[in-house]
Formats: C-alpha cells, structure tokens, sequence
C-alpha cells in the first residue's frame, strides 16, 4: 500500500445545475448493486421522502432482513416475480409476473407520488425478453421531474446505461460463495 497526502482544497467546485429526480443504475457481476440500492433508500426515507422498492425477481411473500427491517420502517418493499428462472415451474408465468409487475412499477413512477422508487433486478426480465426495454425507457424519459428512481441487476441494456445520470458498476473481486461457503442470513439474505 502505498501511503497518500489527504487532499487540502476542495478537488471540485459545487455544481450549478438544476436539482432533479436522478436515473441511477447499479449494474455488474460484483455482490452490493441491490444493498446499495436500499441504502439509497434509507437515505431518503430519513429525510422524510416517500420510497417505493419493487423486486422483480423475489416472490410477494419474501421475508429476508430487508423486508423485514422496511416494514418496520413503514418503507413499501413489493416483490413482483416467482424466484430466479432455475427456480420457477413455469417461465412464461415467470414472464406474466414480470409484466404485471412492470405495470405496478410504471403506475409508481408515472404518479408522481415517490420520491424515489427503486426497480431492484429489473435488468434479469429485461434481458430475458419478458418486458419490453422500449416502454421501460419511454417510462423513464416521461416520469415527473422530481422522480428519482434506481435500476440494479447485472448485464444492464446500453440504452440505460445512456439515459442514466449516475452508473455504478460494482465488480467481483472475490466471492466466499466461490471458496464453497454458502449464503449467510442477514448477509445475503
């Protein structure tokens, strides 16, 4: 490691722009995109903003430590899907959820009434076929300008890539999961 003199100036001058809702999209093959995502939204919701979480992956009944702490926290957290595509009986039924829930989701956005609404996984039904990224984008592009909403999942489409305002993509470095050891309850689930 090599040691560094913090910085004593200021190394950027306060931006001039307009404030408006943000396109944020957290993508890549590392762990953290989805608990980013719900740190944005415990930001905001301390600042008294309304938040809205739509899973797309997870099943309505979920109950993991994020569920469970947002409903504690009067955060609305939906689960939309039927699992990951390896679990599902039926992936056309998978597809239908998806679209259904894209409704719901676009509803959320459109109406003005969040703050921030979070589309955590949204990229895995977009990739897959099951939604169509052209009314997903058009949605985006037409949202009340006070909307900010966030976009997580991997092999997110270049076209949100463009739109968005801020893309972080969070890389795999090393994964215990790799080394054999298996998911862990209030890690990642």
């Amino acid at each position: 490691m090599q040691i560094e003199t913090p910085p004593t100036e200021k190394p950027y001058d306060k931006a001039e722009g307009e404030r408006r809702g943000l396109l944020i999209i957290n993508t890549g093959d590392g762990k953290g995109k989805s608990t980013a995502a719900f740190g944005l939204a415990l930001r905001a919701h301390g600042r008294g903003k309304t938040v809205k979480i739509f899973q797309f992956m997870k099943v309505p009944s979920a109950r993991f430590g994020e569920h469970r702490i947002f409903e504690q926290l009067g955060i609305p957290i939906e689960g939309l899907g039927d699992g990951f595509s390896w679990k599902s009986r039926d992936l056309e039924q998978s597809a239908q959820l998806a679209r259904d829930g894209w409704e719901k989701t676009r509803a959320a956005i459109l109406s003005g009434d969040y703050f921030l609404v979070v589309l955590d996984e949204i990229t895995y039904p977009l990739i897959y076929g099951w939604l169509s990224l052209d009314g997903v984008l058009e949605t985006l592009r037409t949202r009340p300008a006070h909307v900010h909403v966030c976009l997580t999942g991997r092999r997110c489409p270049p076209e949100l890539v463009a739109l968005a305002d801020t893309v972080s993509e969070i890389t795999l470095v090393k994964h215990a999961f790799q080394a054999g050891i298996p998911a862990q309850r209030g890690i990642e689930d």
